[in-house]
């Protein structure tokens, strides 16, 4: 699992360059940005076909974990990025503070969170039932939760709720009423829809980073700027990972609870984050949005897989 990760933020990496040597251009503008529109939309339909409607009704059972994990999710993670902005306004440029308080109106990650509980030893059914939800409620919370943001501590803004509905939730509820028929499908060629849900989002990337170069990204960003979005990101991860630790003892959760809201609790979608962005952003923001996403994704698979390790050999409590 965690192989196919960082083989995936390769393929990311490379995708950013091609894009930085080859951006398209003319024509070329308009029908990546229709394929994006196609593959986002196929990517949330097979979501959907994929969600067994059983599992959902099974995860709502163990309702004192998910709402810790999805508070630390939707609520913790949004205050910490307002904080973070308002003690150190000049830290960022806008665009970069904009990303920022992006990704921490994100849904949690499923693989890695899944992945990294297991590896720790902590509870994979809250950790499966809790990520999964976490994605389901993005779709309409992000939306809400970047309106809410935005409109008081940073520029930029949503691009109105009608491209979260025909773009995402639309196909997420149809692949949901064609579950029952073409769900086995869909688990027979995980792989393969895998393969899909990745080219989706390097098409997407490959899209949003072509506009920004044109518009001059790495001239308006110094390598400098970057140095400092990888410091606001892993100060962000430090303090939420203390703060789940802490949400966990508190609350009086069992140890392989406290792992999984560790590890649920701290992750943000690069999977979800990406579509979402270039439906909520005009093509021209959308590069520069996703950046501290990208890094912030890269830092968290290294610290947690860290800490996954010390936790699966009893050396973390």
């Amino acid at each position: 699992m965690l192989r196919r990760l960082d083989s995936f933020l390769v393929c990311l990496l490379a995708t950013v360059g091609i894009a930085s040597v080859l951006p398209c251009r003319g024509e070329g503008v308009r029908v990546f940005n229709i394929l994006a529109i196609i593959m986002i939309a196929n990517m949330f339909f097979l979501q959907g076909a994929r969600l067994s409607r059983r599992a959902v009704m099974e995860g709502l059972t163990g309702w004192r974990i998910h709402l810790a994990i999805l508070l630390c999710t939707f609520v913790m993670f949004p205050l910490l990025g307002v904080g973070l902005h308002a003690v150190f306004p000049r830290l960022l440029d806008a665009p970069m503070w904009t990303g920022v308080l992006f990704l921490c109106c994100l849904p949690s990650t499923v693989q890695s969170s899944i992945a990294f509980t297991s590896i720790a030893r902590g509870n994979v059914a809250a950790a499966i039932c809790s990520a999964t939800l976490s994605n389901i409620l993005g779709i309409f919370i992000t939306p809400v939760l970047v309106g809410i943001v935005f409109s008081r501590h940073a520029s930029g803004g949503g691009g109105g709720i009608m491209p979260i509905v025909g773009q995402l939730l639309v196909p997420f509820i149809a692949g949901q009423v064609l579950q029952p028929w073409i769900g086995g499908w869909a688990h027979r060629h995980k792989k393969l829809l895998s393969f899909s849900d990745r080219g989706s989002i390097l098409v997407v990337v490959y899209t949003a980073f072509s506009e920004a170069v044109t518009q001059g990204l790495w001239h308006r960003l110094p390598a400098s700027q970057l140095g400092r979005v990888a410091l606001a990101d892993a100060g962000l991860l430090a303090l939420v990972l203390g703060l789940t630790m802490l949400v966990g003892r508190i609350g009086g959760f069992a140890r392989a609870d406290r792992i999984a809201i560790l590890f649920c609790g701290s992750k943000k979608s690069l999977a979800s984050g990406v579509p979402i962005a270039s439906v909520l952003f005009a093509p021209t923001e959308v590069g520069l949005i996703v950046l501290p996403l990208m890094i912030y994704h890269q830092i968290q698979l290294f610290a947690c897989a860290t800490l996954a390790r010390r936790f699966g050999a009893g050396k973390v409590d």
